[in-house]
């Protein structure tokens, strides 16, 4: 079954808390403090499994989770971070998040790799607040929780060579001559209703990845017929091979078929329409094609195409055609600028951003903020001591000038991450 969209939920793992210890040892009435920190939690990595061909996987699993860091220990031992959890996804699949619509990835390359969920930040231990006022802190940090969301992916097909034309124009048919794919052939419209691909062996050492696209109708660049499904698998592809059912079946003119597919590309994607391409008049082996083929030629060529007389059901034509398209490609590679040499990390990480925000909801002071949200989460506040650190941290950033800005007076209620505080001078 090939699934080309899905949605998702991911998340990464909790930090593990920081430690509040100190040294007990004999002889050592009064040692100083030794907790260690909380591990890291591990990241949700996406990466390209060449192998993959779609994402049927991900409709049978919906839900990841990274591990959670360990938490730290006395003697100033630290917790181990949590694995990654490496999803393997095919090549060509973009990853949007579900709820801004963001771009988070497009993974191509077989050493493509994205973080696609953050794993916490691991909470430091009493050890690291020490200062020259407080030399036995007795505050440690929660572990910071691991970035989640839901995410969206959509598959473009990876495909050297793309096949466009209207229903029932033999591109499935072509497909199958040409490759050892299999798909679905029969003599009516709308046979294909998901894409096909197939490796065509050129026969002189070369070879390519062809896609089978299924028939557009007139509006697809709008959506209508799926087209929208079905336009975006071949916005990847370097050369189009349109296919003209050269007969006119039912009084049908070719060169009018040839003009509307034309028209789709252009308004789906102007890129398109400047995409190398040639042109297959097929079925020649039906007589009201083969009388036709010459007109229609010269017609097309008129227009700048080239233009292959073919049969995909008998071959006839078809290997010309084939070695003509692989030279286009590989003209087509030649001209594409080279990739930078530079070393690819193994994974990419989104920059978080930065500030606050203040806004008033009825008779509740809201503030949201990632930093601010982030210190909210790992502060303990059953600790007194790391309740005077948050109230300094809120003068620091400058939180607490703005809420008085904003009117806030004593006895009114801030909420900051979905904890309620009474706010006092």
């Amino acid at each position: 079954m090939f699934i080309d969209k899905v949605k998702i939920y991911v998340k990464g793992g909790d930090g593990g808390n920081g430690c509040i210890a100190f040294r007990r040892e004999k002889y050592v009435p009064e040692g100083g403090p030794n907790g260690g920190d909380g591990g890291k939690g591990g990241d949700v990595v996406f990466y390209v499994d060449p192998g993959a061909r779609t994402l049927l996987d991900f409709r049978y699993q919906r839900h990841y989770k990274a591990d959670r860091g360990e938490h730290g220990m006395g003697k100033g031992m630290n917790g181990r971070a949590g694995s990654d959890l490496r999803v393997a996804v095919p090549p060509g699949t973009i990853v949007y998040d579900a709820q801004s619509g963001e771009m988070l990835a497009d993974l191509v390359r077989p050493d493509d790799a994205a973080v696609v969920a953050q794993g916490g930040r691991g909470g430091r231990g009493n050890s690291r607040f020490v200062t020259a006022v407080n030399r036995a802190p007795r505050l440690a940090e929660k572990g910071e929780p691991g970035e989640e969301r839901w995410l969206r992916l959509e598959l473009k097909l990876l495909a050297d060579v793309g096949l466009v034309g209207l229903p029932n124009a033999g591109k499935s048919m072509l497909l199958s001559t040409v490759s050892k794919a299999r798909p679905k052939v029969a003599d009516y419209p709308f046979t294909t209703i998901t894409p096909n691909l197939g490796v065509v062996d050129v026969g002189d050492g070369r070879s390519f990845v062809m896609a089978d696209i299924p028939g557009l109708i007139e509006g697809a660049h709008a959506g209508a017929g799926l087209g929208h499904e079905f336009l975006r698998h071949i916005e990847r592809t370097k050369v189009l091979i349109q296919i003209l059912d050269g007969s006119g079946f039912a009084g049908q003119d070719p060169l009018q078929d040839y003009a509307a597919v034309d028209r789709e590309l252009a308004l789906y994607d102007p890129a398109l329409a400047e995409r190398p391409k040639v042109v297959a008049i097929n079925k020649i082996d039906i007589t009201e094609a083969r009388a036709n083929a010459p007109r229609l030629a010269e017609a097309l060529r008129a227009n700048g195409r080239e233009v292959f007389p073919i049969s995909a059901a008998t071959g006839e034509g078809v290997r010309e055609m084939i070695l003509r398209v692989a030279d286009i490609l590989e003209a087509t590679e030649a001209k594409a600028a080279p990739p930078a040499e530079s070393e690819r990390p193994e994974k990419t990480y989104r920059v978080r951003p930065s500030g606050f925000n203040v806004r008033r909801l009825d008779d509740i002071y809201v503030v949201e903020g990632e930093d601010i949200e982030r210190i909210v989460a790992m502060t303990d506040f059953d600790n007194g001591e790391a309740v005077r650190r948050f109230q300094n941290i809120l003068k620091k950033m400058g939180i607490s000038d703005v809420l008085r800005e904003k009117g806030l007076k004593d006895g009114d209620v801030v909420r900051i991450r979905g904890i309620e505080f009474v706010y006092m001078e």
